[in-house]
């Protein structure tokens, strides 16, 4: 795959895009420098079947684990300096995906590795801000974010990092691709039209819609299970707020109310008795 040097810093986005927060800093032509947003502790978290993974920089830098839904058996999965989080399951429940910004890779990168942590491979290998990875419902290929050609773009690629795709090709900032759950579209957030705002496009980057028209900020858009609802974050009434519409935009529904800041929406996929 192309190599591409980096002039500049790399900004890694966190879940909190729009919060103000500390980001890592990668690699210009002589250093590499990394300094990470420590609030909070843990980051996005995804639930495959009975095991929670998510990041925390409990070790003093960011790295994977899991955990049993009961609080139980905690594992780590990953141990190396940088930044090791935003962890996403294969459907399969067999794999784990998650972006890595490591000395040894000069740059943010999209990782895979088996459930147990062995097996970390890195599937991108570009000198670009890789990130945002999401399986598709069949397990056949990962949606990411990379700013390999300039600003941040969605790409597809095979899950094994092969025929890497781009998907939307305006100069905006594209981010949080999210998968229907029949694997033929991707909601995005785009700030192409002068402000952030959620679109779906199919998954082949054609036919991009744009889903919601307001001046303020919504941005990561996560499908349901179903596929009849997409939720989103949006500041429209004067704070961050959870949001749901249904897919082509309509019947757009405040579902939370307080002056807290209310973000990274996450839809329940098994029914817990």
């Amino acid at each position: 795959m192309r190599k591409t040097p980096v002039a500049g810093a790399l900004l890694l986005i966190l879940p909190l895009f729009i919060a103000c927060s500390t980001a890592p800093v990668g690699p210009d032509e002589t250093s590499f420098n990394l300094s990470f947003d420590t609030e909070g502790g843990l980051d996005e978290a995804v639930l495959a079947g009975q095991l929670l993974a998510f990041g925390s920089d409990r070790a003093g830098f960011f790295n994977v684990f899991v955990i049993q839904g009961n609080g139980s058996k905690q594992t780590q999965l990953t141990d190396v300096p940088g930044y090791n989080a935003r962890p996403n399951w294969s459907h399969d429940g067999r794999k784990i995906t998650f972006t890595a910004c490591r000395v040894t890779d000069f740059s943010c990168e999209i990782y895979v590795m088996n459930a147990d942590g062995s097996g970390q491979t890195n599937l991108t290998n570009n000198f670009s801000t890789e990130q945002m990875s999401v399986w598709s419902p069949d397990d056949r290929h990962i949606a990411f974010v990379s700013d390999r050609d300039g600003s941040p773009h969605i790409y597809v690629m095979n899950a094994d990092g092969s025929n890497p795709i781009r998907l939307t090709n305006d100069g905006s900032v594209n981010l949080f691709p999210s998968w229907s759950p029949d694997g033929n579209k991707i909601a995005f957030r785009s700030d192409r039209d002068g402000n952030g705002e959620v679109y779906v496009m199919n998954v082949d980057g054609s036919m991009p819609t744009r889903l919601t028209t307001n001046l303020a900020e919504e941005y990561y858009p996560a499908w349901s299970p179903t596929g009849n609802r997409i939720a989103f974050v949006s500041n429209r009434d004067g704070n961050f707020e959870i949001y749901v519409m249904k897919p082509d935009g309509s019947l757009q529904t405040r579902v939370t109310h307080n002056p807290a800041f209310d973000a990274d929406p996450a839809w329940a996929i098994t029914v817990i008795k």
